[in-house]
C-alpha cells in the first residue's frame, strides 16, 4: 500500500563530475559523470526510500531524457508513475573544482506543461487507488501549468482526506495556501512575501508564520533558514531549532531531504519536536555528501539523537 505519493512538476536529471582546477579557453579533463534523479519530490521519495519507507512518485516524463530518469529511478527501486510528455526532460549540470573545493552548477531551463499534460497529472492523482495518506509536492511550477494548479491539486487531497504538504514558491505557494494544507515549508523570502512582513529577524519570522497559522489554512508550518536551522510552528506551538554542525561539502538536496525526514516523522506518529529535528537531521546530513548525493540514513539517525539528546 502507497501511504504516501510525490508530485514533482518540474524533474531532472543531474549530471555531476569533477575537475582538477578551472580555466578559461582551456580543454577541462573530467572524470566520468556521475547521473542521478532529480527534482523536488522525487529527491523526497528518494529519501524515504533511505529511510526504508515507500512512496510512489508522479512526474512528467518526456524524450529520451525522461527515459533515463526513470531507468534511475528504477535503479534505485523508487516506485514511480510517469507522465508522458512532448517535451524532452531537462538535464543539470554540477560540476566540482577540486584545487579549491568549489561547487558550480549549471541549472537548465524548466519544460514547459502542455495543457493536456497537466490534465492528465492531475486524472492521475484524482483515481489513485488507494488513496494516499500525505501528498508532497515540492520543487518549482514549471511554465505552462495553470496559475492555480496547486489549488487544484489541494482540493483533491482534500477530497482525499490526505495530508498535503507542499514546498515550492511563487504565487503557487499562495493558492495552496488559500485552499489549505497540512504542512508548508517555504524559506525566508517566500514567507516574506506570503504575509507582506519584512523579515530580518526570528520574531519577524514567527510573526509571519503565525500570521498563516492563525488563517487556519494551514496545520505546520516549516520556515527553512538555511545553515541556521528551522522555525516550526503550530496553533499555540513555536520553536526555532539550531542546525547541527557539521562539515558541509554540498547543498544540493538538502532542502529535500529536510522534506524527506518530516515526511517520514509525521508518517511514524512523531511529535513536532521531534519531527523538525528530523527534517533538520536529513537535511543536514545530506550537506556531507558531495553534488547531488542526498544523505546517508546513518548520518542523518545519529544528528537526529544529537538533537533529541540536547532536548533532556
Amino acid at each position: 500500500m502507497k501511504h504516501i505519493i510525490t508530485l514533482t512538476l518540474s524533474p531532472v536529471v543531474d549530471k555531476s563530475t569533477t575537475v582538477d582546477k578551472i580555466i578559461a579557453d582551456q580543454k577541462l579533463i573530467c572524470i566520468e559523470p556521475r547521473f542521478e534523479a532529480g527534482g523536488g519530490g522525487i529527491n523526497v521519495s528518494r529519501g524515504l526510500k533511505r529511510l526504508n519507507l515507500t512512496s510512489l512518485a508522479i512526474f512528467p516524463s518526456g524524450g529520451l531524457t525522461g527515459q533515463h530518469l526513470q531507468d534511475l529511478l528504477r535503479a534505485e527501486h523508487i516506485n514511480q508513475m510517469p507522465v508522458l510528455t512532448e517535451k524532452m526532460t531537462r538535464e543539470n549540470f554540477i560540476v566540482i573544482n577540486r584545487e579549491v573545493h568549489e561547487e558550480y552548477r549549471f541549472g537548465m531551463p524548466a519544460v514547459e506543461l502542455l495543457p493536456k499534460e497537466e490534465r492528465e497529472i492531475l486524472s492521475v492523482i484524482k483515481k489513485l487507488l488507494p488513496k494516499p495518506k500525505f501528498m508532497v509536492v515540492s520543487g518549482g511550477m514549471p511554465p505552462g501549468l495553470s496559475a492555480d494548479f496547486l489549488a487544484k491539486v489541494a482540493r483533491i487531497a482534500q477530497q482525499n482526506e490526505a495530508r498535503l504538504i507542499v514546498d515550492t514558491s511563487g504565487d503557487a505557494l499562495k493558492y495552496a495556501v488559500e485552499e489549505g494544507v497540512y504542512l508548508l515549508k517555504p524559506n525566508q523570502a517566500e514567507l516574506s512575501k506570503l504575509t507582506g512582513i519584512d523579515i530580518k529577524d526570528i520574531s519577524a519570522v514567527e510573526a509571519a508564520a503565525q500570521q498563516i497559522i492563525g488563517k487556519g489554512k494551514c496545520q505546520i508550518i516549516v520556515v527553512s533558514l538555511g545553515a541556521q536551522g528551522a522555525y516550526v510552528a503550530t496553533r499555540g506551538f513555536s520553536e526555532y531549532v539550531e542546525a547541527p554542525q557539521v562539515e558541509k561539502r554540498s547543498t544540493v538536496g538538502a532542502g529535500d531531504s529536510m522534506v524527506a525526514g518530516m515526511v517520514y516523522a509525521c508518517e511514524k506518529g512523531m511529535d513536532i519536536r521531534q519531527t523538525i529535528r528530523m527534517g533538520i537531521a536529513c537535511g543536514s546530513a545530506a550537506t556531507m555528501n558531495p553534488g547531488p548525493e542526498l544523505f546517508n540514513k546513518a548520518d542523518a539517525e545519529k544528528l537526529f539523537q544529537q538533537m533529541m539528546n540536547k532536548m533532556k
